[in-house]
């Protein structure tokens, strides 16, 4: 950011102030464990990034930013609704108080109590935006090709690696006794948010706006294994099992998918600042103009593929393995076939790179400190799909938390 923020020449402390108190609502966001702090932090992530979506006052930039801020103050506003509902049911905002409460109720419905039913589905619904999964993906494509392109590289992996842990926790700690109903609704939110990111991904000629359908495919895979972390138990009552390779294979994904998507906006970011263009068209020629940069964001996007032996590679062979053994086949092969659907437009920006003639012979350069950024993220990437083995024992010590 420290360059692209020199560029702009303007509201510089700003900018990077709004950048901590995001990154702090996210690791308060993590780590929380109370519905209050939850909702508290979800605002600190929410309001300083609608600002950063602004930062750079044109057009496209405020209404990506009225959009992401509109949509984000409904979804907050279904959450906080849908916690209401179900603290009015448990009498509590302790998600271990609140898993105490439902295993002793009873009842016909399916979770003893419609309110409490509603109240899940409406927290779903506000995590749905902050995991930009379909049907609650509205804002991300403006956001995505009008925000700053770091911002939007920050808000890709982050916000997307907070959000996954904390609806981890809140849908295994506190509503684990009901995970055969909500396990279903998170395996649809699943096949949809990955046929819609993948289908209208194809259609694209502006790459931030093609990597913010991307984004969305690539929240169906992860929720693929958020529903693959239960399975339906032996007996009579059929209650569920916990299945920890399902959690397990999210964080492991959220990891590769930080550093493969960090290794491409990095990149874009460099080239964008250079050619003052986010069309596909006019990255022809990259691979005579730095060759070393096209060969970058030529692996990063192979390994958002999942082209073994990348990171997300083994990250879908574990969430695909982890949907198979909960019974979710279907969704397994559903993602293998959107998987290969992604090939194609992630392939076409590497075909325009190479095969493509440039119109312009002028060199792209970059001050150091982007280089080791990107760097850094490369190194990660190419690590994870040699030696998954400590992330994946990191992930697995960390979901130990989760197992009831």
């Amino acid at each position: 950011s420290t360059d692209y923020v020199r560029n702009m020449e303007r509201f510089q402390g700003e900018y990077f102030g709004l950048i901590l108190f995001a990154a702090t609502g996210m690791m308060l966001l993590a780590a929380a464990t109370e519905l209050i702090t939850i909702y508290v932090s979800l605002e600190l992530t929410t309001l300083p990034m609608a600002a950063l979506t602004t930062f750079l006052l044109t057009k496209n930039s405020s209404e990506a930013g009225m959009k992401f801020l509109i949509i984000g103050a409904v979804s907050s506003a279904l959450m906080l609704y849908g916690m209401a509902l179900v603290f009015g049911f448990t009498g509590s905002t302790q998600l271990t108080e609140i898993s105490t409460a439902i295993g002793q109720a009873t009842g016909d419905t399916p979770f003893g109590n419609y309110a409490l039913f509603l109240g899940i589905i409406l927290m779903i619904a506000g995590f749905g935006f902050k995991l930009s999964a379909a049907p609650f993906q509205m804002w991300v494509p403006d956001v995505y090709e009008g925000g700053p392109t770091p911002v939007v590289g920050f808000l890709s992996v982050a916000s997307k690696a907070a959000a996954f842990a904390i609806v981890l926790r809140v849908l295994f700690t506190g509503f684990f006794d009901v995970a055969l109903d909500w396990g279903i609704l998170i395996a649809g939110l699943a096949g949809a948010s990955m046929v819609i990111g993948n289908l209208v991904a194809i259609s694209q000629s502006n790459i931030r706006r093609l990597f913010g359908y991307s984004t969305i495919s690539h929240a169906g895979y992860i929720l693929v294994g958020v529903a693959a972390g239960v399975k339906s138990g032996d007996g009579i009552f059929k209650a569920p099992e916990f299945a920890a390779i399902g959690p397990d294979s999210v964080l492991f994904y959220l990891a590769a998918y930080a550093a493969a998507n960090l290794a491409a906006f990095f990149a874009i970011t460099i080239i964008s600042s250079k050619i003052n263009s986010d069309q596909i068209s006019d990255y022809a020629g990259l691979s005579t103009r730095n060759p070393v940069l096209a060969v970058v964001l030529a692996l990063s996007l192979l390994a958002l593929i999942g082209v073994p032996p990348t990171g997300i590679f083994i990250a879908k062979l574990y969430i695909f393995t982890a949907a198979v053994d909960s019974g979710l086949i279907w969704l397994a092969i559903l993602g293998v076939i959107n998987s290969a659907v992604s090939a194609y437009y992630y392939v076409r920006i590497i075909r325009v790179m190479f095969t493509q003639p440039s119109e312009s012979v002028q060199k792209i350069t970059a001050s150091p400190a982007p280089w080791l950024a990107l760097g850094l993220a490369g190194a990660a990437m190419v690590f994870m799909g040699i030696a998954p083995g400590f992330v994946m024992e990191a992930a697995q010590e960390a979901v130990k938390a989760l197992a009831v």
